[in-house]
């Protein structure tokens, strides 16, 4: 792990956010159209993810051929994106906005396809804006062998960030969403 992975010495444990939801329950696609969770893309991962106890979250995906890099075996790249977006979802249970800042990876062992790919992760420390946080993936189930792992720093922003870097047709379409809660949560993590 590379030091700016490391958090300092005042960096304090993570807080979960009393409105968070509550350990089991299923988080949902924050943004119908995420690579990562959303229901809308056909290729994408559709990874479910539960709040688990503290500041953690599961989270599973079936690796299917459009997850292919070689024959046969997901793409590291997807694997990846599987890992970055349960770690986003931990920004759940603190009730805060926050990017991926940094994403380090470790790939331990091939994923064939068909596996099912279940995640867990959690938030070690928050130092101001900077939530460390880490993540396994294991190979058809929580104690199935290590396949992928990784460290990451999350940012808090503000929704600004969104919209003033997103394409204007996409945020304009999520704004005027007229379900609230589907508005609001089109932002509320690493889309």
């Amino acid at each position: 792990m590379t030091t700016a992975l490391t958090p300092p010495a005042e960096a304090i444990p993570p807080v979960r956010h009393p409105e968070a939801p509550a350990p089991g329950e299923l988080l949902g696609a924050h943004y119908e159209h995420c690579f990562g969770c959303g229901g809308a893309q056909p290729h994408g991962l559709h990874l479910a993810a539960r709040a688990g106890e503290g500041v953690s979250v599961t989270a599973e995906f079936t690796v299917t051929t459009d997850h292919q890099g070689a024959p046969g075996l997901a793409h590291g790249g997807v694997l990846a994106t599987a890992l970055d977006e349960t770690l986003g979802s931990l920004s759940w249970l603190l009730r805060v906005i926050a990017v991926t800042g940094r994403l380090e990876t470790d790939f331990v062992r091939p994923v064939p396809v068909g596996t099912v790919l279940h995640l867990e992760a959690e938030v070690t420390a928050v130092h101001g804006r900077k939530i460390y946080c880490r993540a396994t993936g294991r190979i058809g189930g929580p104690e199935g062998p290590v396949a992928v792992r990784a460290d990451a720093l999350f940012i808090e922003v503000k929704v600004d960030h969104f919209i003033d870097n997103g394409r204007p047709e996409e945020i304009r379409a999520a704004m005027a969403d007229p379900d609230q809660v589907r508005r609001a949560r089109a932002f509320e993590v690493n889309p």
